[in-house]
């Protein structure tokens, strides 16, 4: 039996063109292994039977369709496929499922209409969401605000405002639904939130709609950046919807978007609520983050027992007005530049290359998510967590009064 809930599909065995071992390093498009193939000699010696487990080298190539690269080489956008492996089990057929993850320019100058600029988007979505079908995706995940250029860097309120849309029933979600239900494909679309029905509050919000086309839920951005030009806390909230994971027919998914990806204790509870995998559409520029990109969702792969998927917008935005960056530089008319990157990585630290830093991107990726409860046996971090413990001192920490046990002579 599977995960409760979710629908086991019998997949073709696809050939291995390439694949890379677990505990490799990836630096761009090349592959530095730092085991030499062998097992990792933790205390200078052959690793004892009780110390070795069977987990199999994961990153591997993925057949793909070939008509799936024609057209994407007609849409001039990057096609790239890979899978993880778990060991074979006795008791549990293989739970594989295939997620794409897209990363894309703004098609249109941000001085365009606001009209004009969500439609050119949603057909270059709805070109790459085709390939995604034609390579078997059942769960897609779009990048952070993906409807609009990344423009709270300007500090102006309009147009900008004027991008947010209902999560329940905007233009932006009934596209969605449809693209869904005729590919039989679970979209994440993360948009700017209106809330009409709560005094038109804005919130940074991903809306997930199930392969049937009904909306299952939406989440929301937990943690707001305040440094550089990240000037969203002026227009929208942090989220107020906590951490939920949404049972698909593929697999138990969460969403934590962009900037919560720095706080640890955001994907804690992704996971401890149940996700096997976590995705996190992203807009981040390379001056100030990309050091740490490959690194955080991979850790958090790691630490979680799940499967992460880190998605990043490529290439550079211009507003029509200067604005300043409080750095006594002058001003400027551009954000920064979007490195995409975007990557997923699994829990036994194994992950595939990055999409390019510079063109649109298309990224799938079949994961078998017997892996999740294969490295939580193996490395037991959520039996030796100690959280009761952990929640007792946090529970005293945001205590006005607190004062921290530091111990003195």
């Amino acid at each position: 039996m599977g995960v409760a809930g979710a629908v086991l599909r019998e997949v073709p065995a696809t050939r291995r063109v390439g694949r890379s071992e677990p505990h490799s390093l990836w630096q761009g498009d090349q592959v530095l292994d730092l085991r030499d193939g062998k097992p990792f000699l933790a205390w200078g010696r052959e690793p004892r039977p009780w110390e070795f487990y069977p987990v199999p080298a994961c990153s591997r190539s993925l057949d793909l369709p070939r008509r799936a690269f024609e057209a994407a080489c007609q849409g001039d956008f990057e096609l790239q496929g890979h899978g993880f492996e778990a060991a074979e089990e006795q008791m549990r057929r293989p739970q594989l499922v295939r997620v794409g993850l897209v990363q894309n320019k703004t098609p249109l100058p941000a001085e365009a209409p606001v009209v004009e600029q969500v439609s050119a988007l949603h057909r270059r979505i709805e070109a790459i969401v085709e390939v995604a079908a034609m390579c078997g995706v059942n769960i897609i995940c779009f990048q952070e605000a993906w409807t609009m250029p990344f423009a709270f860097c300007t500090r102006e309120k309009l147009p900008w405002t004027e991008f947010a849309e209902s999560a329940e029933d905007g233009i932006t979600t009934r596209f969605c639904q449809k693209l869904a239900k005729k590919h039989s494909m679970v979209v994440i679309s993360p948009i700017l939130e209106r809330d009409r029905d709560h005094g038109d509050v804005l919130w940074n919000t991903a809306v997930v709609i199930s392969n049937s086309g009904a909306i299952l839920g939406k989440t929301r951005k937990n943690h707001i950046p305040r440094v550089g030009d990240f000037n969203e806390s002026t227009y929208y909230m942090e989220g107020n919807l906590g951490h939920p994971v949404f049972q698909t027919q593929f697999g138990r998914i969460a969403v934590n978007i962009c900037y919560g990806r720095h706080h640890p204790l955001n994907w804690l509870m992704y996971s401890i609520n149940g996700a096997e995998i976590i995705f996190n559409p992203s807009a981040t520029i390379g001056t100030l983050s990309e050091s740490l990109w490959p690194i955080e969702a991979r850790n958090a792969a790691i630490a979680n027992h799940c499967f992460t998927c880190a998605i990043n917008r490529v290439g550079e935005e211009h507003f029509p007005n200067e604005f300043t960056s409080g750095d006594g530089k002058k001003a400027h008319q551009d954000f920064g530049y979007f490195y995409g990157s975007s990557y997923v990585a699994a829990p036994d630290g194994s992950r595939t290359p990055g999409l390019s830093r510079n063109r649109d991107g298309l990224l799938v990726t079949e994961l078998d998510l017997n892996l999740c409860r294969q490295m939580n046996d193996v490395w037991n971090f959520k039996m030796t967590g100690r959280y009761e413990m952990y929640a007792r001192e946090l529970a005293e920490a945001v205590k006005p009064n607190y004062s921290p046990p530091i111990l003195k002579e």
